[in-house]
Order: structure tokens, then C-alpha cells, then sequence
């Protein structure tokens, strides 16, 4: 991996989401935090700003990346089943500093994408990313963790860097600044993903809400349980038929009020 000591090139991937109600296409929160983070070190450095989208130009919520800053939007032709990965990094070859979301949002959001495009290019890779800085190394990255913790690493250039949705910045909106950017199709050589077989598209289904008895213990009980280790209660229902041990399970959820009937 070769060092590059300039930051001439700035690029920022952007992606399509999906309204969780609506279901409208619309654009995605963490490519909008890293875009607005590219703008500020573009600006700052006098580097280029470039932004890529791999998929349909005609899609309307591309038009709200032009409102949020991007002053045009390349968009290299890509389908369903092509590796957009792949496509972004034969465009992307010499970019020093390459931002992008941690994944899309509704759409194909596996989060795959900043990993398989370090890959493809042989660049470092940070995700989780806060804050970038840019340095006389490299970069300076405010990294998030679990639990609230933060750690600062450092990386050298050329890397790929994964924004945090949580990322200090407010991104703002102006219809102006949409009427002034441009989209440009480009035709890329796109080639169908070796997994795409394996695939299958369908609604996301909503997560099932667990059942929990409500607790009755007093602040001061359920404390001492961190310490020691009593009894709970409960049943183990080992003998009898189906129809006996699901009339005990019946019989729980009614004496708890989980369920009405």
C-alpha cells in the first residue's frame, strides 16, 4: 500500500434509504453525517469533494444529498444484483480519504460495504468514527465503543472511513442548494456479485415483544441479588401432556396480567 502524503481528494459514499413508515426513498442519516463531515475537512484543507452514489440516477432522494451540500453527485450505473463494492473502488483508486455511513438505511443495509471497499482497495479501515481530524500522518479518529466509551485512534492515508450515526454534526437542509448541484450518470463496468444467488429480498419483519412479569420486589431486594444467589420460583413442568403444560403457561400469563383473556 503505497503512502500518500497530500490530501488533494476528498470522497464520500452516499446511499438510498427507506422511510420506516412511509416507506418513500429518502436519504440516509449516517451518509449525511459523513457527508457533512467530508464538506468541513474539504473545506478546511482545499481538498476536492467528490461524492458517489452506485445505483439509479433517477431516484428522487438523491436531490436531498444536493441539499445537504453536495455540490454534484457522480452516480455510477448499478443494479440489484451487481457488486457495487467493486464498482466504487475502480472509481475510488487514489482517493486518499474515502467516508462513508456505517450502512444504509432500509435498503440493502447489510453494512458490508465499507469492509469489502477497504478490501478492494487496499486501503485501512476505521469504522465507528465520531470525529476525523487530519493530520500530517494521517488522520485523527474519535472512535465510538459500547456503553458510551470513546477511544482516539490514528491511522495513515489512504484509509476508508465508517461514520457513526451519533457523529458531533448537524448536517443542514436548503432547497437553494438543491437547485444549483447536479446529478451525473456515469456508465461503469459493473459485473453481478458472486453471492447474489444466495439473496433473498423481503419485507423486514418486526421484531416480537417478549413477555416479562413485572417486577414486584422493592429497590432493596432486587440490589441484593447482584451479591448472592436465591430462588427465584417458578415451575418446571417436565410430566403431563401438551395440553397440561400449555394450561400452565396459561395460567402465568393470566396471574402476571400478560395476558387479558
Amino acid at each position: 500500500m503505497n503512502k500518500i502524503e497530500k490530501l488533494d481528494r476528498i470522497a464520500v459514499l452516499v446511499s438510498v434509504g427507506r422511510h420506516r413508515v412511509s416507506g418513500v426513498s429518502c436519504y440516509s442519516r449516517n451518509d449525511a453525517a459523513a457527508l457533512e463531515i467530508a464538506r468541513t475537512l474539504a473545506q478546511k484543507h482545499g481538498a476536492q469533494l467528490e461524492v458517489l452514489h452506485a445505483g439509479d440516477a433517477s431516484n428522487l432522494a438523491l436531490t436531498d444529498y444536493l441539499a445537504l451540500g453536495a455540490p454534484r453527485i457522480d452516480v455510477l450505473a448499478c443494479n440489484d444484483n451487481d457488486d457495487a463494492a467493486l464498482l466504487l473502488a475502480q472509481r475510488l483508486q487514489g482517493v486518499p480519504l474515502v467516508l462513508t455511513g456505517t450502512r444504509a438505511e432500509g435498503a440493502y443495509d447489510t453494512g458490508m460495504l465499507p469492509y469489502r471497499l477497504a478490501e478492494a482497495l487496499g486501503y485501512a479501515l476505521v469504522e465507528s468514527a465520531l470525529d476525523v481530524a487530519v493530520q500530517r500522518d494521517g488522520v485523527a479518529i474519535t472512535q465510538f465503543l459500547p456503553k458510551g466509551f470513546r477511544r482516539g485512534i490514528e491511522a495513515s492515508l489512504p484509509a476508508v472511513v465508517a461514520v457513526h450515526p451519533q457523529a458531533a454534526v448537524m448536517p443542514r437542509y436548503a432547497h437553494a442548494r438543491a437547485a444549483d448541484g447536479a446529478i451525473e450518470p456515469h456508465r461503469g463496468s459493473a459485473s453481478p456479485d458472486s453471492d447474489a444467488h444466495a439473496w433473498r429480498i423481503a419485507p423486514a419483519q418486526r421484531k416480537p415483544i417478549k413477555l416479562a412479569a413485572a417486577e414486584k420486589r422493592s429497590g432493596h431486594a432486587r440490589m441484593l441479588t447482584a451479591t448472592t444467589t436465591e430462588s427465584r420460583g417458578g415451575n418446571v413442568v417436565i410430566e403431563g401432556t401438551s395440553v397440561e403444560k400449555a394450561q400452565v403457561i396459561l395460567s402465568y400469563l393470566r396471574e402476571h396480567r400478560l395476558v387479558d383473556y
